[in-house]
């Protein structure tokens, strides 16, 4: 029961809510009796934001209502070890709380939300990212080839070497927290691939799309 609000949500003059105030007053809608509600929400501030703080907001139960929301605001700006906790907590996140991370600006937060993902609902808002690696492992995390093979593209347009593409997405497999097989079976793609490099067995660009796809297809995480 997480969610993500990622993007800077830029508010249009002709507009009263932003696009991020209108989809949280819908989950609002969605899991908050109206007469209740003010039991059952709380806005915190990831600032000021301390560990026990967050800890009791999501021991306490829901009054009169299916669930209680906890919103985060600026996100990115979380403590690591509230981070760690966060992740421990979405693992075996209890179905009595939503928790609602939003987030301006993800470039802080990239290997937070790449292990996040497969226990998070996100929502996109507007948005301006420089391409680089972190956008692509993101891209197979999500195991969207084509938007993956989109970042890839644009990568080599603008000038990247592969081999700083290769290194980059092993920087990201071997900072995650993925398990070990899974690991193991990544990396094994990922020389693979610069074998075939290397060798010339295959251009670079066919290579590379090549691992991509295959990283993209690993839908299920290994036990």
């Amino acid at each position: 029961m997480v969610y993500l609000f990622i993007g800077q949500d830029l508010k249009s003059p002709d507009t009263p809510l932003s696009s991020k105030d209108t989809r949280l007053k819908q989950i609002r809608e969605e899991f908050l009796p109206k007469s209740v509600e003010h039991f059952n929400l709380d806005i915190l501030y990831a600032e000021t934001l301390k560990l026990k703080e967050l800890q009791e907001k999501l021991l306490a139960l829901p009054v009169k209502s299916p669930k209680r929301i906890i919103v985060i605001k600026n996100a990115q700006e979380l403590a690591p070890g509230i981070d760690d906790f966060i992740l421990r907590w979405a693992k075996q996140a209890s179905k009595d709380i939503l928790l609602l991370l939003d987030m301006e600006k993800q470039g802080k937060k990239e290997a937070f939300l790449r292990n996040i993902y497969k226990y998070a609902k996100t929502f996109r808002f507007q948005e301006v990212l420089a391409l680089n690696t972190f956008n692509l492992s993101r891209m197979i995390e999500q195991h969207s080839a084509g938007n993956a093979l989109k970042v890839l593209g644009q990568l080599l347009k603008d000038g990247e070497k592969p081999e700083r593409i290769l290194g980059g997405l092993r920087y990201a497999v071997e900072n995650s927290r993925l398990s070990a097989p899974e690991t193991k079976c990544r990396i094994r793609f990922l020389l693979e691939c610069d074998i075939e490099i290397k060798t010339g067995k295959l251009r670079p660009v066919f290579a590379l799309e090549k691992l991509i796809v295959r990283l993209c297809a690993l839908a299920q995480p290994f036990h």
